[in-house]
């Protein structure tokens, strides 16, 4: 059928663009008035937007570029500048310096969402550091916006992004809210513990901060006050090294892999956050001890992966729950489904397995320089070995996967939607980051959409952080 020909219609031509690429599509643009009338068509690029991320803004694009075309193909742009890799051409490098000592944390307090459609002109990372102090940076400039006093060394940092909030807790456990574009300080609570996990906790409208310190005791706090809502021994003296929530908000996991004889334990959230005077908060034990590490697959409401060790062989294993309610009048009662279980194969002794969870049930482990990609059922998917030395730091989200090494590089890896497959992920490049001559590889490695930035150790001491910066 000839293109001028009056039976080929607008709303024909609309419905054939919309099986047409960002590349053809550009391309049949220039054909003729009817296929460049299609082509301009906003109905036409909000569905090309709305199938390839089914979420979708205009107002959240800068003034001057809100229109359906322009969102998609900018969005695709980043995509496409992310998964290539290209020094210069596809991103910028910069290095931070003010600290004095290690780095033991970083985190974005504003930030770039892939599962959103937020344009930030402005990403904040903030760092902490056995020197005292929180650094924080203006990640796309590379310049330095904020420093709190000198205080005692630090251990953690973590980020509330839809607060606006830092946290950080010192080697005195003492631990500090900060407000995050600003380095104000809004709160501190003193714990006197040596060491603490953090974890920020929101339900709707109210914020909370969960502690579990190194003698085994766990507090709610409010955020950003830090008054003391609630306090548990989960474990008589005994370090909580394992914190994590679920998805849908319902549950706390608290472990500790100082003791075999302790096993992991689900606490109900809103026991702890709005406790009952004089009742016992609801919690209750899983088969699982040894926990070094815990996390829950975000696209499902509270299925949990809990990497341990093996009570007998002492290999490591991931064992995976649901975890559900039962409610009646007068109690909740925890109902733990265990839906999977599985050994490792580390080929070898390594001192830490990382674990992270993608989508409703993709499993990623990294030990040694070898990073790995299971279903729940322990069926293996991938095996990459683009590292040269141990991983240490791994950062994933629905769109990409990054790892930090010793061999100081960063490896770009991408996940791919196969047709009745599921998840697949595609190695992608490296990004670098300086000589061994003066640093000893990356330790600690954050992303948003748009960047990433990652630590790495000095061998004078004084770490420095990496942003590369992808345009768009």
């Amino acid at each position: 059928m000839d293109c001028d020909s009056p039976e080929l219609t607008l709303d024909s031509l609309i419905c054939i663009f919309s099986y047409l690429g960002e590349e053809d599509l550009i391309r049949a643009a220039l054909v003729n008035k009817f296929w460049n009338e299609a082509a301009e068509t906003a109905w036409l690029w909000r569905q090309m937007s709305l199938k390839r991320w089914s979420f979708c803004n205009l107002s959240q694009l800068p003034a001057g570029m809100q229109t359906w075309k322009n969102y998609y193909l900018r969005r695709s742009r980043l995509e496409r500048n992310m998964q290539t890799g290209r020094a210069a051409a596809d991103y910028t490098a910069k290095t931070l310096r003010g600290h004095t000592g290690r780095i033991v944390g970083l985190a974005y307090v504003l930030g770039n969402s892939s599962l959103s459609d937020s344009w930030k002109s402005m990403s904040v990372v903030c760092s902490a550091s056995t020197d005292g102090t929180i650094r924080a940076w203006n990640v796309q400039e590379g310049v330095h916006l904020w420093t709190t006093s000198v205080q005692e060394p630090l251990g953690m940092i973590i980020a509330d992004q839809q607060k606006g909030l830092l946290f950080s807790a010192d080697s005195q456990g003492t631990i500090k809210a900060w407000k995050g574009l600003t380095g104000e300080e809004l709160g501190s609570f003193p714990t006197s513990s040596s060491a603490c996990s953090l974890l920020s906790h929101t339900v709707e409208d109210q914020s909370f901060l969960i502690v579990g310190s190194a003698g085994g005791s766990l507090y709610t706090l409010t955020s950003p006050a830090l008054s003391q809502v609630s306090k548990v021994v989960a474990y008589d003296t005994f370090k909580i090294n394992v914190l994590t929530a679920s998805p849908d908000k319902q549950w706390v996991i608290v472990g500790t892999n100082e003791n075999f004889d302790q096993f992991v334990k689900v606490f109900y959230a809103e026991s702890l956050t709005c406790p009952c005077k004089d009742e016992p908060l609801v919690s209750q034990s899983l088969p699982v001890n040894g926990c070094s590490s815990a996390c829950f697959l975000p696209s499902e409401a509270a299925r949990v992966l809990m990497l341990h060790s093996d009570a007998l062989s002492h290999h490591k294993k991931i064992s995976v729950f649901d975890i559900k309610s039962k409610k009646s009048k007068y109690k909740v009662e925890i109902i733990a489904e265990q839906v999977g279980s599985f050994q490792l194969e580390t080929g070898g002794w390594h001192p830490e397995t990382l674990l992270r969870g993608c989508g409703s049930g993709t499993v990623l482990t990294a030990s040694g320089h070898h990073l790995k990609v299971y279903t729940v059922n322990g069926t293996m998917l991938a095996c990459f070995k683009d590292h040269t030395e141990p991983i240490t730091a791994i950062c994933a989200d629905s769109f990409r996967v990054v790892t930090a090494s010793q061999d100081l590089s960063l490896r770009v890896l991408t996940w791919q939607q196969l047709k009745d497959k599921g998840l697949s992920l595609d190695s992608r490049y490296h990004l670098l980051g300086g000589s061994h001559m003066f640093s000893r590889g990356f330790t600690n490695v954050a992303c948003d959409y748009a960047s990433i930035v990652a630590s790495v150790a000095g061998k004078d001491g004084k770490d420095v952080l990496k942003a590369y910066v992808f345009n768009t």
